[in-house]
């Protein structure tokens, strides 16, 4: 899995690239955005940074939301370009923006596409690393986002998130090894509820174990009572959350949780999910390295196919 290991310390060179190829890009606002997976996440991550757009589960939008009813607008997200859920909303749009970093794929090339936005992330063989962090900046970018203060930060700092990432897992592999562990959980406010979702993702396909991502606010709301010997990793950053974030965790330490907090708090929280996310990429990395784990995907692939 080495490979994976260069895929993330290429994540700011990648999204630089990315941001100056579309640093005047404008995207539609009170439309549908729709994906599966990461390709979900990273528009949740713009509604909660107060934008006006409608993210949701391609699959369900399809079969449940709007089944049968075609929309004259949407944005269409994966990063494959073959997600099939993905690929039968087409049908109910009379036009839709295709985001995608294969700009050959059946997405990118169906006969009602308006317009392609090519990721370039480049070969990605494992987990979404690359190409979720240059879908935010395609996202930010296209709702007016300054971003440059961030692609700035995450270049400055991806061997301290490395180093962070290789000496947690390494703690955390102990942990596990003696632990019985009750539950995993990644939780995050405002922005970082996607990032949460999406660090769960990555650490469950990497590791091959388990993780849920929730809102902190509604992990407060009944999923506390299985606090005691869960692993609990709480994205923190400099928002209207915060201390509650701060409160929360000190309630849960108490209870008998192991407490893992992944925090920036040198930037605003808008910007915060780009840097969370990658240093959960090297905590996953460096926790299946310690854990032996050699495929990411053994029962599934890459590109998820449905009949």
């Amino acid at each position: 899995m080495d490979e994976m290991l260069k895929e993330i310390m290429a994540i700011p060179q990648s999204a630089l690239f990315c941001h100056e190829k579309y640093n005047d890009l404008k995207l539609p606002s009170g439309v549908s955005y729709l994906g599966m997976g990461s390709s979900y996440y990273a528009p949740l991550v713009l509604k909660f940074c107060g934008k006006e757009i409608f993210p949701d589960i391609a699959s369900e939008y399809y079969n449940y939301i709007s089944p049968g009813k075609t929309k004259s607008m949407g944005v269409l997200i994966s990063q494959s370009g073959e997600s099939s859920e993905t690929l039968w909303c087409r049908e109910l749009f009379s036009e839709f923006i295709a985001i995608t970093n294969e700009p050959q794929s059946t997405l990118a090339t169906s006969k009602n596409v308006n317009k392609v936005i090519s990721l370039w992330a480049g070969k990605e063989g494992f987990s979404s690393t690359k190409t979720y962090i240059n879908t935010l900046v395609v996202l930010y970018n296209g709702f007016g986002i300054d971003i440059t203060s961030v692609l700035e930060n995450i270049n400055a700092n991806i061997e301290m998130y490395r180093e962070w990432g290789e000496k947690t897992a390494v703690e955390l592999a102990g942990f596990i090894r003696k632990e019985k562990i009750n539950g995993i959980c990644f939780m995050g406010s405002g922005p970082n509820i996607g990032t949460a979702s999406q660090s769960a993702l990555i650490f469950s396909e990497t590791t091959k174990l388990l993780a849920t991502g929730l809102s902190l606010s509604q992990y407060d709301h009944g999923p506390k009572e299985t606090s005691p010997g869960s692993l609990i990793f709480i994205l923190k950053s400099e928002g209207p959350s915060k201390k509650r974030t701060e409160n929360l965790a000190e309630t849960l330490t108490y209870a008998g949780a192991q407490i893992i907090t992944i925090d920036e708090l040198s930037l605003p929280e808008i910007l915060s999910p780009f840097s969370l996310i990658i240093r959960t990429n090297f905590l996953s990395y460096y926790l299946a390295s310690e854990l032996g784990i050699a495929r990411t995907f053994n029962i599934g692939r890459k590109i998820t196919r449905v009949e």
